[in-house]
């Protein structure tokens, strides 16, 4: 028992490594490469820190977001590895379920972020903001950050609760109730 433990914690240490570096590099590339406005990467590179600022949120964001299906991953190869039964999925079902689990929340994260950018920048289309934080205009990319932010807060339960929801539940037995 001792020893599936080890790799059950070892399986999730694994998974949270992999999954920082693959939300690092997709939520950069997605996001700076969808922004219709203007060269995201190249105004970091130019040192403008209202699109840094903006960037390093979006990460942590989507990062906070992806977590939530993460847990439910590492329940599900915690429940199969120290609670066996002749129900479960096999190990190979349960890999596809977890990349599944990461995909949906990978997708759920990025395209709230996006919508929720696009409708606050409908809702204030007279700041243009994306030209705001083009020039470097901190104030707006502190703004923008708080929007992300907020709207990350909100999704992350909805993610969480979805992936709770897909999550395959042991049978516990049937209860009969007499009259």
């Amino acid at each position: 028992m001792f020893a599936t433990r080890v790799i059950v914690s070892l399986f999730d240490f694994l998974l949270m490594v992999l999954m920082s570096a693959l939300v690092i590099a997709l939520t950069y590339r997605v996001f700076v490469k969808a922004n219709p406005d203007f060269d995201m990467g190249a105004e970091i590179k130019k040192g403008n820190t209202a699109t840094g600022i903006l960037v390093a949120t979006i990460l942590v964001s989507a990062s906070y977001i992806l977590m939530a299906g993460t847990d439910s991953s590492v329940q599900m190869f915690r429940m199969h590895m120290l609670a066996p039964s002749a129900e479960n999925e096999t190990l190979g079902q349960i890999f596809l379920l977890i990349l599944a689990h990461l995909t949906v929340s990978m997708t759920l994260a990025v395209i709230s972020i996006s919508v929720t950018l696009r409708m606050f920048g409908r809702l204030t289309s007279e700041m243009q903001a994306g030209k705001e934080l083009q020039k470097g205009n901190v104030a707006v990319g502190i703004l923008l950050s708080g929007v992300v932010l907020v709207s990350s807060l909100y999704v992350r339960e909805g993610v969480a609760a979805l992936s709770r929801a897909l999550t395959p539940q042991p049978s516990i037995g049937r209860v009969h109730i007499v009259k």
